[in-house]
């Protein structure tokens, strides 16, 4: 008994005095670290500035490098062929000046207006209308395609006169807005909200027609309703439409922006184009024809923006 009780009270010894070791270990680490002295041999503390040194001593790597693909470059390559056949046509004399000027000519045309002050005026104009109208198209679109889309009655008795004039060409409301809303800027901003409209309302309307019946059993089983379910189940499911929509409908605004400008205006790329007809100054009229193209690219690129941000807000959709 007497053994035992010897036995325990020995190794009892020896842990007191290992945690008394290892006390006195972490005291002299963490005296040496305050001294700015090295550490005991076979201690290696680790705080945050020795993870900082480490992490600092890695090799950084350019994240913008590893995101850059050659595949990028691959868009370029048709309009850079489609130039450089245009630049061969019109200097090798298949055309004639008047009928194809060569790139030169367009790009000195473009320098010309500049130094007027006239270019920046006819795209800053452009650029606001289509802007104005989309917003106005856009915003009446969603809301009156939410509406046909969750409400059937409202489907039975507006769908079919929505989509009857969709089919009206653009350039057919031109006389009658000039007539209902005269010769200003309101008859241009509405026939450019005319043509965003339709697609964002044909998109919204058919994606919530055919949102899943089990989901939003199972959201107003929650006592979602109205408003709440729209904005919780409804509208997050139809998102993807909804940014096809708003892309179509800007693609479309700037094709009737181009109607809105060809009658009763004075300044605008469509002016622009419709006045260089007029004076045979075809190199001019390409110049408005290139700026169109890339005034829409790069107002499509901000719709690229916002499906990237709606991807990463609702990845599940």
């Amino acid at each position: 008994m007497s053994v035992t009780l010897k036995r325990s009270g020995g190794q009892a010894s020896i842990r007191e005095s290992a945690v008394q070791e290892s006390s006195d270990q972490k005291v002299q680490v963490l005296d040496a670290v305050a001294e700015g002295a090295a550490a005991p041999a076979g201690v290696h503390p680790e705080n945050s500035d020795t993870r900082t040194r480490k992490k600092s001593r890695e090799p950084r790597v350019n994240t913008s490098v590893k995101r850059f693909s050659p595949k990028k470059l691959v868009g370029l390559l048709l309009p850079v062929a489609l130039i450089a056949l245009w630049y061969g046509l019109s200097t090798a004399g298949v055309f004639t000046a008047v009928q194809l000027p060569s790139p030169t000519k367009v790009i000195a045309a473009g320098f010309e207006l500049a130094q007027r002050g006239d270019l920046l005026t006819h795209v800053a104009i452009s650029t606001q209308r289509v802007l104005l109208g989309f917003l106005i198209g856009a915003v009446l679109g969603l809301v009156l395609g939410a509406l046909i889309g969750i409400s059937v009655p409202a489907r039975l008795v507006a769908a079919p006169t929505i989509g009857a004039l969709r089919a009206v060409p653009s350039l057919a409301w031109v006389p009658l807005l000039l007539l209902w809303v005269g010769i200003g800027e309101n008859s241009k901003v509405t026939l450019v909200a005319i043509g965003a409209f339709f697609p964002v309302y044909t998109t919204v309307s058919a994606a919530l027609a055919h949102v899943d019946v089990k989901l939003v059993e199972a959201a107003r089983a929650f006592g979602l309703k109205g408003i709440r379910l729209f904005t919780t189940v409804q509208l997050p499911a139809v998102l993807p439409s909804v940014v096809s929509g708003l892309r179509l409908a800007l693609a479309q605004a700037w094709l009737f922006l181009v109607a809105a400008e060809l009658l009763g205006a004075s300044m605008g790329l469509g002016y622009l184009l419709t006045d260089s007809q007029n004076n045979g100054r075809t190199d001019r009229l390409l110049l408005s024809i290139v700026l169109l193209a890339i005034l829409g690219k790069l107002t499509d690129a901000l719709i690229g923006v916002f499906e990237r941000w709606v991807k990463a807000k609702y990845p599940t959709h």
